[in-house]
């Protein structure tokens, strides 16, 4: 004999119990403290003699598409700059890293629109862990005046490290991070051993300092580690709709 009130409400209550367990974005959002705003001043430092030149401002030889590494990368490559195309989606490097000192510049459009999330935003995965936005990511986003959750603004590790200070510019103007990576380490049976640390400085201005991180980053929910090794670095096509942000003087320094 068949119950179908009771069957029906058993399948809204596993409905209910899944979406519960899989809660909202706002549900991850830090909104205070609000980081001080100070002076920074754009860094940009030429790579070094052993360093890896991820871009000088010529081609995308270094990168392909994320979500096909069989494919080429398809921003828009013009007078020395990168700038996302955001139909394209994400790009990520041929060459796959552990330990390293990044440098890369970015620029905002002085013409942005939009506010909070949807203005000017894009990321650096620091290990992109496969397709779309799978893996340790450091926000990019207008930090001008532009109020949103502080583990989302610029020089946050997304949803999980607020930046102690907020020293970014106008859009328009271009900004710098540099960044020191430290991949974690697992456990032959995929534990880990030694988490992901990550110091980062934003316009000259330590914003993050040697952090750990408790894994890749999540949109809805908690981070959590599973075991990987050697990652590319991964630059971000967000979906917002305001205008394309650009790149230029990108390089990579492995580190032991």
């Amino acid at each position: 004999m068949k119950f179908p009130f009771l069957t029906a409400a058993l399948f809204s209550f596993s409905v209910a119990a899944c979406a519960q367990q899989a809660g909202k974005p706002e549900d991850t959002e830090v909104w205070k403290p609000i980081p001080k705003t100070v002076r920074g001043k754009l860094k940009t430092t030429p790579p070094p003699a052993n360093a890896v030149v991820l871009f000088d401002g010529k081609n995308l030889n270094e990168w392909v598409s994320a979500d096909d590494r069989t494919q080429p990368a398809q921003w828009t490559v013009a007078d020395g700059l990168l700038t996302v195309d955001k139909p394209k989606g994400n790009i990520e490097t041929k060459r796959t890293f552990t330990n390293y000192r990044l440098h890369l510049e970015w620029r905002v459009p002085a013409d942005i629109t939009g506010q909070g999330q949807v203005r000017g935003n894009s990321g650096v995965f620091l290990a992109s862990l496969g397709k779309g936005d799978l893996g340790y990511e450091l926000q990019i986003l207008d930090p001008y005046q532009n109020p949103t959750y502080v583990n989302g603004m610029a020089g946050s590790i997304y949803k999980q490290r607020i930046p102690l200070a907020n020293p970014g510019r106008q859009p328009g103007e271009w900004q710098s991070y540099d960044v020191w990576w430290t991949a974690p380490t697992f456990k032959p049976d995929g534990a880990v051993l030694t988490p992901a640390r990550v110091t980062v400085k934003f316009n000259g201005v330590t914003v993050q300092k040697n952090v750990a991180l408790a894994g890749p980053t999540r949109y809805i929910g908690p981070p959590q580690y599973e075991a990987h090794g050697p990652a590319p670095i991964k630059l971000q096509s967000h979906g917002d709709p305001s205008a394309p942000i650009s790149f230029r003087n990108i390089w990579v320094l492995e580190l032991k």
